[in-house]
Formats: C-alpha cells, sequence, structure tokens
C-alpha cells in the first residue's frame, strides 16, 4: 500500500473533485417516467409532472420522459398536465431513499369528455428493478404499526441482523446516518445518537455491499432520514405508561405476577437477613413523545419541523440495598455466629438495568431562489443507564452509572442549477460525552457542615469489596474508577449529482473530517496509605489516560448509476485517507528502559464497488453485487494507555495508533420474484471474507509481567442465504417472513481474546483456527402479520425463532471441548401491537396496547459453560458454603441469563 503525504493527498482530492460528478449520500430519491396519449399510445412532448405541493416538477422531453431529481422520501400526489388534455392525478406515489420510482401517465384529449378528473391510486411495485444489492426501507407508517421503541428494535428486525451484528461483523462495523450526516462514534464505533421513531421519514439498512457514497463500514448502514416542515401545521403527540408482568418466580423480583384469579401482585422476596425491612416497589415505565411541523410566522418559504421524547424504563433486573458500599462486615470467622454484618441500607428493591434517555431534535427549512434550499438541523441526546452486575445485588449503590449526551448540528445548502444537476454542501458537528462513576465527585464528605475531623467521605476504603469471598455477593464497596470521554467531529462535505443522459446519473463527492479525541480516566484510592480519604490515580492501569488526540480522515467517491431497458449498474469508486496524529512505540516497553516513539504512519486505501441488476422478465430482477470496503479501526483500539504507562504487577494493555485499516471483500447474489399482484419473493446469497481484523500481542516487560497491544492479526469468514416473502396490506391482511442461514466464522470474536486467555492460570492457548463466532446465529426466522383495517383497527404481531448462540464449554475455568463448539437453547419471542384510530373534533385519535414477549417465553441469552443451561451449574455441588449473606442457589440464579420477561404499555396519541 503506498503511503501517501498530505500535498499529495490535496492534489488528489482536487483532482476528483474536477473530475467527478456527485450526490449528497443516501437522502433522497428519484421520478421517472413517460406520459403518453390514452387513445394513441404516443409519447406526449411539454407535458408538465409536478408533486402536490411542493415545488418539484419537470416537463416531458421529445420521448415523452420526465425526471425529478432529489425528492426527499414520503408518498405524494403526481399530476400531469398540457394544453389539450385533461389533467391526470396519481396518488401514493412512494418515494424512497436512493432508487429510481417510476411512474407512467396515460392523458386524454380535451376533446374526450369526462366528468371528474382521472385520479389513480399507485401501487408500490413489489420487485424494486434498480436494487443492485440488498437494502430493506422502512417507511413512517410502517415504524407507527410495528411494535418497537427506537432504531435499534427496528434495525434488528431486519433479515441477517443478530443483535446489531450484520451478517456475521463484528459489532463497529455498521456506518449511522441521520439525513446524510455521519453518526457513528468514533472512538466506539456505536451509534453516538439516533433520530427517535417519530422523527424519521424512512429508514434504510443496507446490510449487504453498498455503493461507493459510503464508507468507514464494512457490514452494514443505517440511514436515518428524518421529516422536513410541512406547508401547513401539524402535530403529533403520545403516552403511553407500562410495567413487566411475569408468570415466573424465578428469576425475577419485584416484577409483578399474573394469579389464576387475574389479579395481579407482587412476588415475595426471601431476604437473607430478616431483620432488614422488605419494601416493595412497582418498576416504572413511561414515555412521552410529540412532534410539531408547519410554516414559521412571518417568514416566507420558511418552514420547521421539531420534536421531543421523554423515555423511561426501570428495566426487569433489581437488586436490593441492604449494604451502602461503606459498610464494612467480616465473615473471615469459621464460625458463622461469629460473623460481623453491618448493614446500613434501607431494603428498597433498586433497578439495576435502568434506562433514562430525553431527545430534541429540529429542523429548519428555507427555500431560496426557487428550488435552492438552506436546511439547518440540531439533535441533543441525553441517555442514563445502569449495567446489571450480579456481584452488586446487595449493594447496587457501588456499581457503575453510566451517562452519555450527544449533539449534532448541521447546515445544509442545495443549489440547484438545472432540472438534472445540482449541488450540495453540508457542514456538520457532532459530539459524544460518556461518563462512568460511582460518584461523580467521590472528594465531597457526605456532611459538608461537619467538622474536619468528623468528616465521612462518600467513597469506600479499597478494602470493602474483599470482605466476602467464594460464591457471595459484596456486601459493601464500589467501583474506582471515573472514566470521561468526549469524541468531537467537524465535517465538510460537497457534493453534486448530473443526469447527464437518461441513462446515467453521474455522482461524486469529497469530505473533510477533524476529530477531536478527549480522554481523562483516572481512579481512586482510598485506604491506610491516603488516611482513607479519597486520593485521585492517574497511574499504573490501562485505562488511566488524561490526553487530547487529534486525527484527520479525508475521502471522495466518483460513481455512475446506469439505467437501461434490460440492465441497470452501480459502479463506482472510493478513496480515503487516515493519519492519527499520535506516537507509536518503536520497540516494545520494557521496564528498565526509556519509552521510544514515532510518529504513526498514515493510511489510504483505494475501494472499488459495482452492482448490476437484471430485469429478467417484467415481474423478476437478479442482482449481482461485488465491493471492497475499507474500516479505520475504533479509537478505543488505537489510543488505550496513549502514555504508555508501565505497570510492574499487573497485566495491561496498550493501544496502537498505526493499527491498518480492517479490509472487507464481499460478494452478493439475488433475484427477487413476483409471485402474485400481492406477493413477492427475495433470495439472496452472500459471502464475506474479512482481513485485518484487530487483535492483541503479547509481549514481556522484563520481570515476568506482561502486556498486550493491538495489532492486526485476525480474520474471519461469513457466507449464508436469505429466503423472504412478503403479501402486501389487502382485504384486511398483510405478513412478512424472512428465514436466514449463515455461517460466521472467524478466529476470534473479540480483539482482546489473547489478552484473557493469558490472565487465566495457566495461561489458555489462543485460537488458530476458525471457529464460530459468538454471534454466529445459524437460523434466524423473523415474521409479521397485520390484521384489520388499516386507520382504523389492526392488530399486529411480530415473531422471532432463532438457534442458540455459540458457547465454549469449560468446567471450572477449564475448557472442556473446543472453541464455540456447543450451541445456546433456541430463542422465541412474540410481540403484539393493538391500535383503534378514532376521529375527533377534526382530529385523530389512537388508543393502543403493546405487549413485548407475549407468551413471557424463558428464552436463555446466556448459559453456564459446564451445563450449557442458564439455570443451574455443576460448580454449585462443589463450591462451599459462601462467606457472605447468600446462598450457593442465590448465587447461581442468574436473571440476567433470561430475556425480559412480558412488557405491557397502554398509550394513547393524537394527531392534528
Amino acid at each position: 500500500m503506498q503511503i501517501i503525504t498530505p500535498k499529495s493527498t490535496l492534489v488528489t482530492f482536487i483532482a476528483v473533485w474536477c473530475c467527478a460528478f456527485s450526490l449528497f449520500a443516501g437522502s433522497t430519491g428519484k421520478l421517472a417516467g413517460n406520459v403518453t396519449d390514452v387513445s394513441t399510445k404516443d409519447p406526449l412532448i411539454g407535458i408538465t409532472v409536478l408533486i402536490e405541493g411542493t415545488t418539484f416538477g419537470a416537463a416531458t422531453d421529445l420521448d415523452g420522459s420526465y425526471m425529478i431529481l432529489n425528492v426527499p422520501p414520503g408518498t405524494y400526489t403526481l399530476r400531469a398536465s398540457g394544453v389539450g388534455y385533461h389533467p391526470s392525478r396519481i396518488s401514493e406515489v412512494k418515494v424512497s431513499v436512493d432508487q429510481t420510482t417510476r411512474i407512467d401517465f396515460r392523458v386524454a384529449q380535451a376533446t374526450i369528455e369526462l366528468k371528474d378528473e382521472v385520479v389513480i391510486v399507485a401501487q408500490r411495485p413489489i420487485v424494486q428493478r434498480d436494487l443492485t444489492s440488498s437494502s430493506n426501507k422502512v417507511s413512517s407508517d410502517q415504524i407507527k404499526a410495528f411494535p418497537v421503541e427506537d432504531v435499534s428494535g427496528l434495525v434488528n428486525l431486519q433479515a441477517g441482523v443478530v443483535n446489531g451484528h450484520f451478517r456475521g461483523g463484528r459489532s463497529g462495523e455498521v456506518l449511522y446516518l441521520i439525513d446524510g450526516v455521519p453518526v457513528t462514534d468514533a472512538y466506539s464505533g456505536g451509534a453516538g445518537v439516533s433520530a427517535e421513531n417519530n422523527s424519521i421519514q424512512e429508514l434504510e439498512v443496507i446490510s449487504g455491499t453498498f455503493n461507493a457514497e459510503y464508507g468507514q463500514a464494512m457490514s452494514g448502514v443505517v440511514n436515518q432520514v428524518t421529516k422536513d416542515g410541512g406547508e401547513k401545521f401539524s402535530g403529533e403527540v403520545s403516552v403511553y405508561v407500562g410495567d413487566y408482568v411475569s408468570g415466573r418466580k424465578i428469576p425475577f423480583e419485584n416484577i409483578k405476577t399474573v394469579q389464576s384469579s387475574g389479579v395481579y401482585r407482587y412476588q415475595d422476596f426471601e431476604t437473607v437477613q430478616k431483620n432488614i425491612g422488605n419494601t416493595v416497589q412497582t418498576t416504572d415505565i413511561y414515555n412521552v413523545q410529540g412532534s410539531l411541523s408547519g410554516p414559521v410566522v412571518g417568514i416566507p418559504e420558511m418552514n420547521f419541523f421539531i420534536s421531543g421524547r421523554a423515555y423511561s424504563n426501570d428495566g426487569y433486573l433489581y437488586g436490593k440495598r441492604i449494604f451502602s458500599p461503606t459498610d464494612l462486615s467480616d465473615f473471615s470467622n469459621d464460625s458463622t455466629s461469629r460473623w460481623i454484618i453491618r448493614a446500613t441500607g434501607d431494603g428498597k428493591f433498586v433497578p439495576m438495568n435502568f434506562e433514562k434517555r430525553s431527545t430534541v431534535q429540529g429542523k429548519l427549512t428555507l427555500r431560496l431562489f426557487g428550488s435552492d434550499k438552506l436546511r439547518v438541523q440540531f439533535l441533543h441526546q441525553q441517555r442514563d443507564y445502569n449495567n446489571y452486575d450480579q456481584r452488586y445485588k446487595y449493594d447496587p449503590d457501588g456499581n457503575y452509572e453510566h451517562f452519555t449526551s450527544g449533539d449534532l448540528g448541521s447546515v445544509s445548502y442545495t443549489n440547484v442549477f438545472n432540472a438534472t444537476t445540482f449541488l450540495e454542501v453540508n457542514g456538520a458537528w457532532f459530539n459524544n460525552r460518556d461518563k462512568s462513576y460511582v460518584y461523580e465527585n467521590p472528594f465531597t464528605p457526605e456532611n459538608p457542615d461537619a467538622l474536619p475531623k468528623l468528616y465521612v467521605y462518600r467513597f469506600p476504603d479499597n478494602t470493602r469489596k474483599l470482605a466476602t469471598s467464594g460464591s457471595a455477593f459484596y456486601t459493601g464497596g464500589a467501583e474506582d474508577l471515573l472514566l470521561n470521554r468526549e469524541s468531537r467531529s467537524l465535517s465538510l462535505k460537497a457534493d453534486l449529482v448530473s443526469q447527464i443522459s437518461k441513462e446515467h446519473q453521474v455522482k461524486g463527492g469529497v469530505e473533510l473530517k477533524q476529530h477531536r479525541i478527549w480522554i481523562h480516566n483516572f481512579g481512586i484510592e482510598n485506604d491506610q496509605s491516603t488516611n482513607f480519604i479519597p486520593k485521585p490515580v492517574e497511574f499504573g492501569r490501562s485505562e488511566f489516560a488524561h490526553t487530547i488526540i487529534r486525527p484527520v480522515q479525508y475521502s471522495a467517491y466518483a460513481q455512475d448509476k446506469m439505467e437501461f431497458d434490460d440492465l441497470i449498474v452501480n459502479a463506482g469508486l472510493r478513496f480515503d485517507y487516515f493519519n492519527s496524529r499520535a506516537k507509536v512505540l518503536v520497540r516494545q516497553l520494557l521496564l528498565r528502559e526509556n519509552k521510544t516513539l514515532k510518529a504513526a504512519s498514515p493510511e489510504s486505501q483505494i475501494s472499488p464497488r459495482v452492482g448490476l441488476a437484471f430485469p429478467i422478465t417484467d415481474r423478476g430482477v437478479l442482482h449481482l453485487s461485488y465491493g471492497h470496503f475499507f474500516q479505520i479501526p475504533q479509537f478505543d483500539m488505537m489510543f488505550l494507555n496513549p502514555k504508555y504507562n508501565i505497570n510492574a504487577t499487573e497485566a495491561f494493555q496498550v493501544g496502537n495508533p498505526d493499527l491498518k485499516s480492517q479490509r472487507t471483500v464481499a460478494y452478493e447474489l439475488g433475484l427477487q420474484q413476483q409471485l402474485t399482484e400481492e406477493i413477492g419473493l427475495d433470495v439472496t446469497g452472500f459471502y464475506k471474507d474479512v482481513r485485518n481484523l484487530i487483535g492483541t500481542e503479547i509481549f514481556d516487560i522484563g520481570n515476568g509481567n506482561k502486556y498486550a497491544q493491538f495489532v492486526n492479526r485476525d480474520y474471519g469468514n461469513t457466507r449464508g442465504f436469505i429466503l423472504s416473502l412478503e403479501k402486501r396490506h389487502s382485504n384486511g391482511f398483510s405478513a412478512t417472513i424472512d428465514y436466514t442461514f449463515q455461517i460466521a466464522k472467524g478466529n476470534s470474536s473479540d480483539p482482546n481474546s489473547v489478552f484473557l486467555d493469558n490472565q487465566t492460570s495457566p495461561p489458555r492457548e489462543s485460537q488458530k483456527q476458525l471457529a464460530p463466532l459468538d454471534w454466529d446465529r445459524r437460523h434466524s426466522l423473523n415474521g409479521t402479520a397485520t390484521v384489520g383495517t388499516l386507520n382504523d383497527f389492526t392488530v399486529t404481531m411480530i415473531g422471532r425463532l432463532g438457534s442458540g448462540l455459540p458457547y465454549t464449554p469449560a468446567f471450572q475455568n477449564q475448557r472442556t471441548g473446543l472453541m464455540n463448539s456447543e450451541n445456546r437453547p433456541m430463542v422465541v419471542s412474540v410481540d403484539l401491537y393493538v391500535v383503534k384510530y378514532l376521529q375527533l373534533s377534526g382530529s385523530e385519535v389512537n388508543i393502543f396496547a403493546k405487549v413485548y414477549n407475549l407468551f413471557d417465553t424463558e428464552s436463555e441469552l446466556d448459559v453456564y459453560s459446564d451445563t450449557g443451561r442458564a439455570g443451574y451449574s455443576l460448580e454449585a455441588n462443589y463450591t462451599g458454603r459462601p462467606r457472605g449473606i447468600n446462598s450457593i442457589q442465590e448465587y447461581y440464579t442468574r436473571p440476567d441469563f433470561y430475556a425480559a420477561p412480558r412488557q405491557i404499555v397502554i398509550g394513547a396519541g393524537m394527531s392534528f
């Protein structure tokens, strides 16, 4: 691979920009078709085709053809009119992102007497003839009909997606977009922010190969196109409340149960310490969301859209506050009668996997100089949550609480040169902040007014978690890290599209991106050495860091979409450049030697992409696609322990800013076939070869202690096929069903696997052969069914069935089989959504109920490695009495190994 300099990079970008035309990636679609005389079948020249309620339109050419570019996704009414002809309308025309919707008109001469204007209702084509790779699009109407709460729920409904893993890829291999602006958190690889469901006009999920306009992804693309402001004032508001309701007493606590009489009651919670009060609480789920759209009063040609949501869910995993983090007990004596138990908790149940989320999003659209548009958008999202940790079941306040906040601001200008060419310039600012801690300020005493000698600090000393041993829960203590990280990205994009002929739409673009990564992680030491006063520590562990790093990225692409009668081609080329602008080790770390560093090398790659679609009949299309995909490693693997601090006594890790980009070569072959007027079939086969994945390499610092550095060493491949059937809504019924067969193998599922293998005693030999990956679900079956009259009363059900994910059999931390050679039990779930619409004083009111896990199925998501089941472990028979307050049975009862119990929410909404 050729290494290039910033100067040569700039020259390359200018050359690409001057030679290529382009499109603002993935936010609009295209309308095209013909207008002919209904009697003579001759093409008509000069007929005007308009999208009603918008400024979009075009006139037919010498062949009677028209094209309308840059159309936002949505449902429209088209009107064709011309001198000497009766106007004709076609309603319910659906436009999707990156696709061409073909609508043909047959108009009658004015000499023919017609009582009314011709109005035709368009039918969405079952077969999309210009689809060259797998892409699922979910409209705003479909989103309303599904019992899902957020974008991740919608994504996991799609064929080939398993818990966020697209076709066997690792997490972090997906590009997330909002209105064409990347919102992937470069540090963690996940979605930094997500649009809420009520603000999405169309969601596009690409799980196969994708065009050159999309970069920094190897497995898929999630494109969220949000709503624009309307010409008239409109809005909607929705609210619901709910709770978890289960018929199972084990393993969930503080969850409502259903008795045979149909009366709810709370499960009994048998505490070990009878003298501690048993306070029963309810679980709380609530959601309030709304949106408002319309013209800005006093400013002609300006429209606004604003939406907001507040969501809270206490979750289904509870602990009990029997102990406080500062409690100190003593279980060292062999006689239980001499155990000293200090328990100052209030005995209340505490949610341990809760989530609270709030989102505010707004968009202003100003039409300038005819069809030109200026858009200003902002989005703020706040999320507070907790990850369940079984060890803190009776000391829940000692576990981390996590806080994330994300902000997106963008300004885009669309300059329409003519009916076939427009330019889009976009500037965006994206900021994502992550914090995790037990106490935000651990140095503040509980009683600030007390005398200094009476200060009782909130943060416990480091020995509290050592009081218990064996299979026992903590009876005091807390996590001792304060993690702070901020990822900030500034980007500038310039894109252009030109329909240079009826057959060719040429695209291309450039993007410049500047990152700023701020990391401030430290620990708290509180023991005899600090006189039991909390003290910050910033040295000695991999997580500790205090630094700012400013990587840069450049990219460019050029692409041509060629549409012929019997062939559609998407062909493109993408260029990527990255410079971490950080220091990397020249040689390995040694205990008594100074670190030697050098600047990390920049990297570039050119990636070809091509997709073909062959309409074999008027009801069948064959497609074939191939591409090379390139992705910069997540920054948390580049910049872990950026100062390369050495720990002389414990194993530690360091990052590697010189990591090379991960690469995938993907192939796809598929067939779309319309079976009847209402049923369509889609069959797709795929294969992916993945190289340069991130793993770890082990080094010795010279005294026997080891450390690991991230390197490019892992590899894998995925192959499989997807079979999908869809029946569109008619006669009160619609349904979809898809089956995925997939084999995902690699030498490692976790980049840290070699490091973790070296922490066992004795060290475990790392995998060198291909083995099933942790998310290798061989068989997946998803189905949806809707019964009823749309916009009146409907019942929708979503069912999922999947074979169990693999696990590695082991007993007492020693493997008894090959890596991931066994499988967990099958998982099954069914969700229900019932809604009734009413008309009230010119507004539409809906009353609804959602039931998740309708049949309260006990799906085992995780298992004990010695039994392959979630309910019991052989180790319970070989473990002595815990030195703590819990029993062995209680310790091996893991509610987090099971899927969530039945959840019921009831609510109402109104549109006006």
